[in-house]
């Protein structure tokens, strides 16, 4: 009985930390109409193109070699360090970090602002939306 009980709150609160809010959600709507329109096979979001999107290497705005994992590190889950700034960066897992990918607002900041910087350009909804969904399910 213990072991069930356990289980189950375990698996609640994994499915929970795999969720958007509901202005998340609104988020996610407009990127995948922007996804559909640009591309109407668009069938949703991918984790893993997200995954593969997140670890690519790209020259950055500065010149140099860099990925998202430069500055937030391979494991979500710990804090990492702006490469720029030297400023401390907290967990970008939701489930380490119950504060991201709340704020929409503040989402589109720093996909803007770190698009920018790795990819030396705006990210396309399709991207933003894999990016988003892969650190969701972290």
């Amino acid at each position: 009985m213990k072991k069930t009980l356990c289980f189950i709150l375990l698996t609640l609160t994994l499915l929970n930390a795999k969720e958007f809010n509901a202005p998340m959600k609104t988020y996610m709507d407009t990127l995948s109409a922007e996804a559909k329109a640009a591309n109407p096979s668009f069938t949703g979001f991918d984790a893993k193109r997200g995954e593969t999107l997140f670890f690519s290497k790209q020259t950055g705005k500065k010149g140099s070699e860099m990925s998202c994992t430069t500055c937030h590190t391979i494991n979500l889950k710990n804090g990492g360090q702006n490469v720029n700034t030297n400023k401390p960066i907290t967990a970008l897992a939701p489930s380490a970090n119950p504060a991201r990918l709340t704020d929409v607002a503040e989402v589109e900041k720093w996909l803007r602002r770190n698009f920018n910087d790795v990819f030396a350009r705006e990210g396309s909804a399709l991207e933003k939306g894999d990016v988003l969904t892969y650190i969701i399910n972290q």
